[in-house]
C-alpha cells in the first residue's frame, strides 16, 4: 500500500477576520512554532506606526539606551558598527542609503510600543524579550545572518525585502553555517536564499532559531523585531551553579568512612566515584522546587541595561492605601519583569529575580497587573497586599504620572524611579540624564533629518493616525488571539533589523 506523503506547510498564508495569523493560534502553535517559517500578510490590517524615525534617533541619542548605527560600503563589503549613545549631530552627515539604526528594548521606553505585546498573548509573556525597532535608509541591512531564538518582524513603515534559506524546513542538504571572520557583525559566509518577499506595513514575518535570513530595506522604513528570550545550556547551567555554589552547605563534604585499602593507591575507583555522586546529590540539583524557584528567578531577571531603583525609603501602608482609595494608580516600572508557578502549597510569584510566596490567585493577579488601582488591591488577600507594598518599596511600582491633589506625593513619601546604565552602584543623581519611561521621547527637531538623511520627508513617515486610534483599531485583533488560547541567548549578534 502506497504511503501518502503529508502536504508540505504553506510558508505564507494572509491573515483573516478573527485569525490574524492566518490560521487558529494552536495550529500556529503545533505547526510552526520553533520549527518553521511563517510569513503573514496583514497581520496587523491598517498597521500605525506607534512610534516614528525621527522618535527613535532620539532615543537613541538617550543614556542608558541601547542602540547601534550600522552602516555598509558596497565597494568593499565592509560593515561599520557604531554603539549610542548618539549625538544629534551624528544624523544630518549620514547618506541616504545603506545604512540602520537599531534600538533595543524599546518597550520598556515607549507605552504605545509596549501596547503591541498584548497581541502576543499566545505566547508565555516570560519568553518575550523585548521590542527592537530599526530605522534603515534605502538599502539598509544588517547583512544574513541567523539568530538563536524565535522572532517576529514587523513592518512598520516603509518596505522591507525578506530573503530566507528554508532548506532546512524543506528536508533540503542546509548550506552550512559558516561565519565572516573580518567584521564585528556575526554574518553568513555564504547564503543562498530560497524564499525572496517584499514586506508592506502590517505584514509580519515569523523565523524559528536557526533560520538564515537577510533583510534589506526598499525604501526608508521602520521594522519592529520582537524577540524571545532562548538562554543558551551554558546560561543555564552557569546561573543554575552559581545558585547552588551559594546555598551550599560548606559541612557537606566527600567522605570515605568506609574506605578500604586500595588495590592501586593512585587509581580513582568505583566505590570513590559513588562517593562523589552521593556528595552531589546532597545539593538536591534535580529537586523540582529548587530548580523551578531557580528558573523563575532566571527569566525575570533582565539580560539588557536596566536597574529599578528603590524607593529612598518604605511608603507606609496607610499612605498607599487612602491614595488607592482616591483613584490613584500605581504603574509597573517597564524594566521589572513578573512571572509565577505553582507549589506544593500556594504559589511563587517572581519580580526581577525576586520571589513571594502567595496564593495562587494573588500571584496570577499580580504577575498579570501592569498596573494596580483600589479595585485590585480590595481583592488581594492580606498576604497580597504586603507583596505590594514590599514591589512598591523595591520600585518594581510608581504611582501614575497623573498628579492628583491628594496623593502619595503630598506625604513626601513618593519615589522618582529610573533606569541605571550601568550595573556598578552609581549614584542615582544620575538618572536626570535617563529618559523617563513612558514620556513621549522629545526629540529636538533636528533629530527629523534622520529622515531626511535617508531622502525620505518627514511628514511622508508619519501617521496619521492619533496612538490611540491605532491601539483601538488593533484591540480587535488582540482580543481574537487571546480568545483562541486556551483559558487556563542573548548572544552578541545584532537582532534582525
Amino acid at each position: 500500500m502506497a504511503v501518502r506523503k503529508a502536504t508540505p506547510l504553506a510558508i505564507e498564508v494572509q491573515a483573516r477576520p478573527g485569525q490574524p495569523l492566518g490560521m487558529p493560534v494552536e495550529r500556529f502553535l503545533r505547526n510552526y512554532w520553533h520549527k518553521h517559517p511563517l510569513l503573514i500578510r496583514n497581520a496587523f490590517a491598517d498597521f500605525a506606526s506607534p512610534l516614528q524615525p525621527e522618535d527613535l534617533a532620539g532615543l537613541a541619542c538617550e543614556d542608558g539606551v541601547l542602540a547601534r548605527l550600522i552602516s555598509h560600503d558596497r565597494t568593499t563589503d565592509g560593515w561599520d558598527v557604531r554603539t549610542g549613545p548618539f549625538q544629534e549631530t551624528d544624523f544630518p552627515g549620514l547618506p541616504d542609503h545603506d545604512w540602520t539604526l537599531l534600538v533595543q528594548d524599546v518597550d520598556k521606553w515607549d507605552a504605545d510600543v509596549r501596547a503591541l505585546l498584548e497581541h502576543f498573548r499566545f505566547l508565555p509573556r516570560w519568553r518575550i524579550d523585548d521590542i527592537m525597532i530599526s530605522f534603515a535608509a534605502t538599502g539598509g541591512s544588517v547583512g544574513a545572518h541567523v539568530d538563536h531564538y524565535d522572532v517576529f518582524l514587523l513592518q512598520g513603515q516603509g518596505h522591507r525585502r525578506w530573503q530566507i534559506d528554508a532548506r532546512t524546513v524543506q528536508g533540503r542538504k542546509a548550506t552550512p553555517l559558516a561565519f565572516r571572520d573580518d567584521v564585528e557583525l556575526k554574518l553568513l559566509r555564504e547564503f543562498k536564499p530560497t524564499h525572496d518577499w517584499v514586506l508592506g506595513p502590517g505584514d509580519m514575518l515569523y523565523l524559528p532559531p536557526l533560520i538564515p535570513h537577510h533583510g534589506v530595506a526598499e525604501d526608508a522604513c521602520l521594522t519592529f523585531s520582537i524577540g524571545t528570550r532562548a538562554p543558551s545550556s551554558a546560561e543555564l547551567i552557569g546561573d543554575y551553579l552559581d545558585t547552588l555554589i551559594a546555598d551550599a552547605d560548606e559541612a557537606v563534604r566527600y567522605h570515605d568512612e568506609d574506605l578500604k585499602v586500595p588495590a592501586d593507591p593512585y587509581e580513582i575507583d568505583v566505590t570513590a566515584m559513588n562517593r562523589v555522586v552521593a556528595a552531589l546529590n546532597a545539593l538536591r540539583m534535580n529537586d523540582p522546587d529548587r530548580l523551578g524557584d531557580w528558573f523563575g528567578r532566571f527569566m525575570t531577571t533582565y539580560r539588557a541595561s536596566g536597574d529599578v531603583v528603590p524607593a529612598p525609603e518604605p511608603i507606609p501602608r496607610e499612605a498607599v492605601e487612602q491614595a488607592l482609595e482616591e483613584g490613584v494608580l500605581l504603574h509597573r516600572h517597564p524594566w521589572s519583569r513578573l512571572a509565577w508557578r505553582r507549589a506544593k502549597r500556594g504559589a511563587t510569584l517572581f519580580c526581577s529575580g525576586l520571589e513571594f510566596a502567595l496564593s495562587a490567585k494573588d500571584a496570577s493577579r499580580l504577575a498579570a497587573a501592569e498596573e494596580i488601582d483600589g479595585t485590585l488591591y480590595a481583592q488581594l488577600s492580606p498576604r497580597g497586599r504586603e507583596v505590594v507594598l514590599e514591589l512598591l518599596a523595591q520600585g518594581h511600582y510608581q504611582r501614575a504620572h497623573e498628579d492628583a491633589e491628594d496623593d502619595l506625593a503630598e506625604d513626601d513619601h513618593a519615589h522618582a524611579l529610573s533606569v541605571s546604565a550601568d550595573h556598578d552602584g552609581e549614584d542615582a543623581d544620575a538618572e536626570d540624564d535617563v529618559p523617563e519611561a513612558d514620556e513621549d521621547i522629545d526629540a529636538d527637531a533636528d533629530v527629523e533629518q534622520v529622515a531626511d538623511a535617508a531622502d525620505t520627508p518627514a511628514e511622508a513617515l508619519e501617521a496619521d493616525v492619533e496612538p490611540g486610534d491605532d491601539a483601538e483599531a488593533e484591540q480587535d485583533v488582540d482580543s481574537t488571539i487571546a480568545d483562541e488560547t486556551d483559558s487556563d541567548d542573548s548572544d552578541d549578534t545584532t537582532k534582525p533589523a
